[in-house]
């Protein structure tokens, strides 16, 4: 099958979130799998030196109201050999801002129209498009809507990914993300969870009714993992290499984030989050759990940035607790890598979260998780009290303070019992969240997509 995927951040070239990782390592594989798959995705400041460097650059014309405009398009290689498309517009791209620009409806407007004449003009037509979240989303219309008078367009399918609900646009108006909903082929999310979830209205967002309307086009595949990127074998960013057979150098690492960190040699656990500071991700529980987890004999180290307030209260109990608790309020993808190396614990106390790669990070490392059972958490973490045997971590149910607390005591128990530790850290270890599985869910989701439009694949 010929595949054009299409985001708005594709790592190496943009990376905000977990997008950028799926944008990269699903076309991956499926090139590896013999499928022809091309990238599109604006070229941000990140991506100009790649751009600049490209031999295969063209201009195009996208017509837009009341005027034409013209894009450049370059081609790169992305992870894996992957081609790349950069579009660059002198006034809507090129900016160190992915998301959160003032005209970002406007930008993402004008990529949807710069794709939708790529596939126009382009001598190479995809069979699918898949496109992801609310940047790309109006392209389910777009190509509905052409497709009954442009031959070309009229063999295309449409499949969307739905990578977090609650973000539709800035615009209230204007809710690409219902529209992708009602004229994509098929709709996927990122883990089977989740799109359960999304169809009940607590997590529904208020498009419960028309997911409810889509449901048998409806399917949860779980996010992959880029196991040859995310390696404590390999990795060159932690102080000590291992693997699932030398776990025993690992504590190496937690001395040497210690060391980094300022925080003092203990007895107890190590627990990190790395995290974006917003009220999804349960930072508020866990902050209010810091008196108990202290005395418990832990310390806590948080990444990332976000919401002023929560920041704020970190930083108190950074100042009130100074041999227990650091934070970083930063983006810093290296010291993450460190965190997963050597945290022993790994927090994840979600309100909701759709996929999470978090906690298969930490687990790929040896960080054994704390997580809520909601959406990709529930269908990642095995509990160490229901599955002794194969566990790796520790689910709650409660979005509370106090039901996290039961979570985070049973696991500082677990901790100090040696051969159940490692045994949890192994089993999490050795599990495979690789894309190798993922990967074929879509294939199947694609060949659907495809016969819903009657169209007969070359399988």
């Amino acid at each position: 099958m010929k595949i054009l995927f299409a985001a708005a951040e594709v790592d190496p070239f943009s990376k905000v979130g977990g997008l950028a990782d799926v944008a990269a390592s699903l076309p991956q594989r499926l090139l590896e799998m013999g499928h022809d798959v091309r990238v599109v995705t604006p070229c941000h400041a990140s991506a100009r030196e790649a751009f600049l460097a490209s031999l295969e650059r063209r201009t195009l014309p996208i017509p837009i109201p009341g005027q034409t405009r013209s894009v450049e398009i370059a081609t790169a290689q992305g992870i894996g050999g992957v081609p790349v498309e950069l579009v660059f517009d002198e006034v809507y791209f090129g900016r160190e801002k992915v998301y959160g620009e003032p005209d970002d409806l406007l930008r993402y407007q004008m990529f949807c129209r710069a794709i939708l004449e790529m596939l126009k003009q382009d001598a190479w037509t995809p069979d699918i498009v898949h496109i992801n979240d609310w940047h790309t989303a109006p392209l389910a219309y777009a190509l509905r809507n052409l497709s009954w008078r442009n031959p070309v367009l009229r063999g295309v399918a449409t499949v969307f990914t739905i990578h977090n609900l609650r973000y539709r646009g800035p615009d209230q108006f204007n809710d690409f993300l219902a529209q992708a909903i009602y004229y994509s082929d098929m709709i996927t999310t990122v883990s089977p969870t989740y799109a359960r979830e999304i169809l009940t209205r607590e997590f529904g967002e208020g498009l419960e009714l028309l997911l409810a309307l889509r449901k048998d086009s409806l399917t949860g595949i779980l996010n992959g993992l880029n196991y040859d990127v995310f390696s404590p074998r390999t990795d060159s960013n932690i102080a000590a290499q291992y693997d699932s057979a030398t776990v025993e150098r690992r504590p190496a690492n937690t001395a040497a984030l210690r060391r980094e960190l300022g925080l003092p040699e203990t007895s107890g656990p190590l627990a990190g989050m790395v995290t974006r500071l917003t009220e999804q991700k349960g930072v508020d529980i866990v902050i209010q759990a810091v008196p108990e987890m202290v005395a418990a004999g832990a310390q806590l180290v948080v990444l990332g940035d976000g919401d002023e307030d929560l920041q704020r209260a970190l930083r108190q109990l950074e100042g009130a607790y100074p041999g227990h608790v650091r934070v970083a309020a930063r983006f810093d993808e290296t010291l993450a890598q460190r965190i997963y190396a050597g945290a022993d614990l790994f927090l994840m106390p979600s309100r909701y979260e759709p996929c999470g790669l978090g906690q298969i990070i930490a687990m790929r490392y040896g960080a054994v998780p704390v997580g809520r059972r909601t959406g990709g958490l529930a269908d990642t973490i095995v509990d160490l009290d229901e599955h002794p045997d194969t566990a790796t971590g520790f689910l709650f149910d409660e979005f509370s303070s106090f039901a996290f607390l039961g979570a985070f005591d049973r696991a500082v128990i677990a901790f100090n019992q040696q051969a159940t530790w490692q045994r949890l850290q192994k089993n999490g270890m050795t599990r495979d969240y690789s894309w190798r599985a993922s990967a074929i869910h879509y294939v199947e989701t694609y060949l659907a997509a495809l016969r819903g439009r009657g169209i007969v694949p070359l399988e």
